[in-house]
């Protein structure tokens, strides 16, 4: 029997033989040949940098011919369903591909919270590694937003929002309307780097709220989170109405007092501007028990509800 050994990430290898290579090349018939290479380097070295080639190649292969255009360049807040179409069956025949080619099990309960490119590169690295599963990824939708945030239109420059244990993403769609950008600049309407590290910031605050940080029985207190500082900060392109800012944070340091996030902002595959840190000061408060859900409607009476029957 085949001696199996550990490489340098811990994973557990065995010798890729000619037969492991002919049936690699069977199961990848219908993938990309970069897919093999990855698969192939990964099978013999356990190098999961090929990881991500791995499964992009895969999905690729069962992704519609004119979806797959989304696959290039993609971002990891690409979302399976919505964007790429894959519907449950189709994730599994992409799931029994993945554990025939990387030779691992998958559980189809651990499939539920799959929902972004992500969520799927991290689960399977965690896999192959034997690392706990993360939490997935949370969408919060903009009524959800302003029902939690302390910044309230017109100031707050959030659209769409995903949170999970690694950052933050969301999107927002630069209106026109915007009441700074009638004197921003006369005729020639510009978004203010000002607004994009607010936008960044407000991230960062959406994090704290909703990124289950902190200790048992304590969540953070919205009224305590205020900007510190800003540093490292460089603007690469002008932002105008109708682009689409596509925001992120990844928390550097968390521990209260004080959160301090790297952030980015893209337009399309354009970087427009880039901050090294951005620090908030925060506290916790006491969780409050949420009451039991009544059996019979009622009308919602939440903030973001009477914003959206506004």
């Amino acid at each position: 029997m085949a001696q199996a050994f550990n490489n340098s990430s811990g994973i557990s290898l065995k010798p890729f033989t000619q037969e492991d290579d002919v049936n690699l090349r069977e199961s990848l018939k219908r993938c990309s040949a970069a897919s093999y290479e990855a698969a192939a380097q990964f099978r013999k070295t356990g190098n999961i940098e090929h990881l991500p080639a791995i499964v992009l190649g895969i999905i690729e292969r069962y992704v519609e011919p004119d979806l797959r255009a989304k696959l290039k360049d993609a971002d990891d807040d690409l979302r399976v369903i919505e964007d790429l179409g894959i519907d449950s069956l189709t994730m599994m025949e992409i799931v029994i591909l993945v554990e025939d080619v990387l030779q691992m099990s998958i559980n189809n309960e651990e499939l539920r919270y799959l929902r972004t490119l992500g969520d799927v590169k991290t689960f399977i690295e965690c896999k192959v590694r034997g690392l706990p599963l993360p939490k997935p990824t949370k969408f919060i939708p903009i009524e959800q937003i302003m029902s939690v945030m302390p910044i309230q239109p017109p100031f707050l420059f959030l659209g769409e929002a995903s949170v999970n244990a690694h950052g933050a993403n969301a999107k927002y769609k630069i209106s026109g309307q915007e009441f700074f950008l009638q004197g921003h600049f006369k005729d020639n309407p510009v978004l203010p780097a000002s607004i994009m590290l607010e936008a960044l910031g407000q991230l960062a605050v959406l994090f704290l709220l909703e990124g289950q940080i902190g200790e048992a029985g304590k969540v953070v207190d919205h009224r305590t989170i205020f900007f510190t500082s800003c540093e490292g900060v460089r603007c690469h392109r002008i932002c105008k109405p109708g682009d689409v800012l596509i925001l992120s944070i990844k928390p550097k340091r968390l521990k209260s007092p004080l959160a301090t996030f790297e952030g980015q902002i893209r337009v399309g595959q354009e970087k427009a501007a880039i901050a090294e840190e951005i620090t908030l000061t925060f506290g916790f408060a006491e969780e409050v028990a949420q009451p039991v859900q009544q059996t019979q409607s009622t009308p919602a009476t939440a903030p973001a509800q009477a914003a959206v029957n506004a």
